[in-house]
């Protein structure tokens, strides 16, 4: 059994990281400052005396309630949506940068392992199909989205000063779309907006001609990879999603025929810096960790339906 940080423990990826280790018999402090997390998300977990929430903001400061040691650090705290991270650029760049670098003298300090949340954004709008960890990325520096990319670069980069520089036992994870339980019907990505129109019969909004790509991980299968790559002495980076690449237009035919509806699809203008295509090469993941991907596509959106049908007939 493990004393566990989880940073961002009460957002979507956060809280089913927590989930996954308290059902494995470890003792959980999820810090948050419940700007785009919710307690809904941890609210089955309070009752249970090996988890407890810290509300604080990590780019101001990291204090545990208890001097009990630390054996790992999971930094998952950010805005992950476009639409999120676009109304708070500030506080995304923050929590990249002052925010990471905290968790990393936490880590320090008790020697504990690192795991660094990153993202495919790291590729920007890649020029190598599919993505490999060796391959730098294509981003564009001052877009809007670079609030979140570069918050993420910079990010990876401050996690290897303190691995070179004092030694800090870190793990990089690269993490490609994700979907699942406890997505926010308004969240802005594209699976919780597909359902949500798709349910409320409104039309499916595609940007661009819909040929854009995604690979698209379900929740189970990225907390899977991320606990592997926390488990090991793998440096890194690693990515973790899953290969099954599909184009947007095809996500929104499929969606449409797993919720029943009969809504039609229309198309907007592409979004600044969209990027055109996304696909992890997951050989490293694979090889080093024994892990891949198990959930189909259906299966998976099938269950994410389930679980936003009642929360988006309720708005």
């Amino acid at each position: 059994m493990s004393r566990v940080v989880v940073a961002g423990g009460a957002g979507f990826l956060g809280s089913h990281m927590c989930d996954h280790l308290i059902a494995r018999g470890d003792t959980v402090i999820c810090l948050d400052d419940l700007s785009t997390g919710s307690r809904e998300n941890v609210a089955h977990l309070m009752g249970c005396d090996r988890f407890s929430l810290v509300v604080t903001d990590i780019s101001a400061r990291v204090e545990l309630e208890s001097g009990d040691p630390v054996d790992a650090v999971c930094n998952l705290a950010s805005p992950a949506s476009p639409p999120a991270y676009l109304e708070r650029p500030l506080e995304t760049l923050a929590v990249g940068s002052e925010g990471t670098r905290r968790l990393l003298e936490l880590a320090h300090e008790h020697g504990a392992r690192f795991l660094m949340a990153s993202t495919s954004e790291i590729y920007g709008d890649p020029l190598v199909h599919p993505q490999v960890e060796s391959y730098r990325g294509n981003v564009d520096p001052t877009g809007p989205r670079s609030v979140y990319d570069e918050a993420k670069r910079f990010a990876e980069s401050l996690t290897m000063a303190h691995h070179r520089a004092h030694g800090v036992n870190v793990g990089i994870a690269r993490i490609f779309n994700t979907y699942g339980p406890r997505l926010s019907p308004g969240d802005g990505r594209v699976v919780s907006n597909f359902i949500s129109q798709s349910l409320r019969g409104e039309p499916l909004t595609v940007y661009g001609d819909g040929s854009q790509t995604r690979s698209l991980c379900y929740v189970d299968d990225e907390i899977a990879g991320l606990v592997a790559l926390m488990d090991s002495t793998l440096t890194g980076p690693v990515n973790i999603g899953n290969p099954d690449e599909r184009t947007v237009l095809e996500l929104a035919h499929l969606i449409v025929e797993v919720c029943g509806s009969r809504s039609p699809i229309t198309f907007e203008p592409l979004p600044t810096d969209d990027p055109t295509r996304r696909c992890p090469d997951i050989t490293l993941a694979t090889t080093e960790l024994g892990w891949s991907p198990k959930v189909e596509l259906r299966e998976g959106l099938a269950r994410t339906m389930e679980y936003l049908a009642p929360r988006v007939m309720a708005a």
